[in-house]
């Protein structure tokens, strides 16, 4: 992967390349750059795709302590680097998160936004106590404990996706580093209030089987943006959705970005 400084924090990025309309995809939470590997294969070469790792996974350290507004300026300033006036983002779950606030810091160089499986507002309170329980667990014992209930969570039930390649990344990743992104994670602001200043198109991509962000969260989504906004339900699929059902999440994406050129 290429590396780039945004910042005071070095990224590794992939960048498909080629003339096609700019798509930058922002990962979740626990993941990296690779969870998008489908959608890649799916939209290079007619888009330019771009997948980056953020604060806290792939190996880019966090820096000490920081919001989604630090990663909203990232991504900005990872188009900076790239020579990218205006580009599509996507983000799946945290990196929607993140691609909501970028919206909202610098709406002329937002073209669309995908959010997969995300959404505006905060955690449950009903399992923020869980969180922080299997959280202390990996920080004390390491990820084996909980791994697979967090899979679970993410990726969906066993059998859904592959678990492996996660646990293999999960038991290297820097503990010191996921603490200061989780505390990232609980502690984020709610910009429900704020989506209304958001006009772009959105395509709004969520798994009905999702264990983290109920469908009725990305219809709050739906109703709170200004701009013209698709829906995509997909049917059992997981907090992950573009991992565990690629080919509907793919279509739904191609379609939205071949709608922008129309």
């Amino acid at each position: 992967m290429a590396t780039a400084t945004v910042n005071g924090i070095t990224f590794s990025y992939t960048d498909s390349g080629g003339d096609g309309p700019a798509v930058v995809f922002s990962h979740g939470y626990l993941m990296d750059a690779e969870m998008f590997g489908p959608q890649v294969a799916a939209l290079a070469p007619e888009f330019r795709v771009i997948t980056w790792n953020e604060r806290g996974f792939g190996g880019t350290l966090t820096g000490g302590p920081f919001t989604y507004w630090d990663s909203a300026q990232d991504v900005l300033g990872l188009l900076d680097h790239l020579g990218i006036e205006r580009a599509v983002l996507a983000g799946m779950s945290q990196g929607g998160f993140i691609s909501l606030r970028a919206a909202l810091l610098a709406p002329a160089r937002v073209r669309a936004l995908v959010l997969i499986d995300s959404q505006a507002g905060l955690e449950d309170p009903g399992t923020v106590p869980a969180y922080e329980q299997m959280e202390e667990i990996w920080m004390e014992q390491g990820p084996v404990p909980v791994q697979d209930v967090v899979a679970a969570i993410i990726l969906g039930a066993p059998g859904t996706v592959d678990y492996e390649p996660w646990f293999a990344k999960w038991a290297v990743w820097d503990r010191n580093e996921l603490r200061v992104a989780f505390r990232c994670l609980l502690d984020r602001d709610d910009i429900t209030d704020r989506l209304g200043e958001i006009s772009c198109p959105t395509l709004i991509v969520h798994g009905t089987a999702d264990a983290a962000i109920p469908m009725e969260r990305a219809e709050i989504v739906r109703a709170g943006l200004a701009g013209p906004v698709t829906l995509a339900e997909i049917a059992d699929g997981s907090h992950a959705s573009n991992l565990s059902h690629p080919d509907p999440v793919n279509a739904a994406i191609l379609d939205f970005l071949r709608q922008l050129d129309a």
